[in-house]
């Protein structure tokens, strides 16, 4: 039994699953997972802070010490990194770093290759059919995504993200509706030359994959409420916010400390894209980028 992993390294989380093949399709067989906030490292001469930059080499440790334990071979391994990596300036010292922990190559893809991963994930693991749009918002870029079935339509990868929306418009609290304001007119910036298109070829539903779309559906689970998110769900959640004293924002009940730091931005960026897009409900995503690339590589490895 051949045992592979697919590491992913986002500009919020770092993630990695190992599988190996099982009637022609990845069974999972272990999970992990860490924080690591990458963007929020960037700084104002577009390189990597060496304190981020050591927050994602730990993970990485920690990673290969994993690997090691599960007893795969770093033949079987693929690394993709997206959007921090795709923009710091420093980017081939973290490489080369990462390579003597991995012993791997890093793949820093496009925004469209993102997309294209995405969406395979997305297919391979959320059941439904007809005409989907797919959104994943992550740290540093939002990926957005129109197929039907097995067939991409069109796919576009802009940069506005939970963990730089962050920084941008919500490193100072209690938060106010002047920064939900604000937030709403760069998502309707970056999003205007996409907009005609989406809303040309149209969908029958929409599904949310990533880290922004899974806090709110966890916390609705944890409050039993519900499994969609809905406007008046996330205008719920923006009131509640605008309660909050401080930014641990501890007053939200069920919401987890490690989600916090970036439920803010999530929350705004949602609610702009259901506004400007006239988005009815969202559901959430059996897999993304991460079960992408696990795709991939069951197929090399077949």
């Amino acid at each position: 039994m051949t045992l592979y992993a697919a590491i992913t390294l986002g500009s919020n989380s770092f993630n990695m699953l190992v599988a190996h093949t099982h009637d022609g399709q990845p069974k999972i067989v272990a999970k992990y997972k860490r924080k690591v906030r990458l963007a929020e490292g960037l700084q104002a001469d577009g390189s990597l802070s060496d304190e981020a930059m050591q927050r994602g080499l730990d993970c990485l440790r920690m990673f290969a010490k994993m690997l090691g334990k599960e007893g795969v071979s770093h033949q079987h391994i693929a690394i993709i990194a997206t959007a921090t990596l795709r923009n710091m300036s420093n980017a081939a010292e973290f490489k080369q770093q990462a390579k003597s922990i991995l012993h791997a190559d890093i793949d820093v893809i496009c925004g469209l290759r993102e997309a294209e991963l995405i969406y395979q994930g997305m297919v391979a693991t959320t059941d439904g059919d007809g005409r989907r749009l797919v959104i994943d918002i992550g740290g540093a870029s939002t990926e957005f995504i129109i197929g039907d079935g097995d067939k991409l339509l069109y796919k576009t990868s802009l940069e506005m993200g939970c963990v730089t929306f962050n920084r941008q418009f919500f490193a100072k609290s209690p938060y106010n509706l002047d920064q939900f304001e604000q937030a709403h007119d760069a998502v309707a910036k970056c999003l205007a030359p996409q907009l005609k298109s989406l809303k040309q070829l149209g969908w029958l539903t929409v599904v949310g994959a990533s880290g922004a779309v899974q806090s709110v559906i966890e916390l609705l689970q944890l409050r039993q409420q519900s499994d969609v998110i809905t406007l008046a769900v996330l205008q719920q959640l923006q009131a509640e916010i605008l309660q909050q004293t401080d930014a641990s924002l501890v007053g939200i009940s069920h919401l987890s400390a490690e989600r916090a730091p970036t439920f803010v931005a999530s929350v705004a960026i949602l609610l702009a894209l259901f506004q400007l897009l006239n988005i009815k409900q969202l559901e959430l995503s059996g897999g993304a980028l991460r079960e992408g690339v696990l795709q991939l590589l069951a197929q090399r490895i077949a």
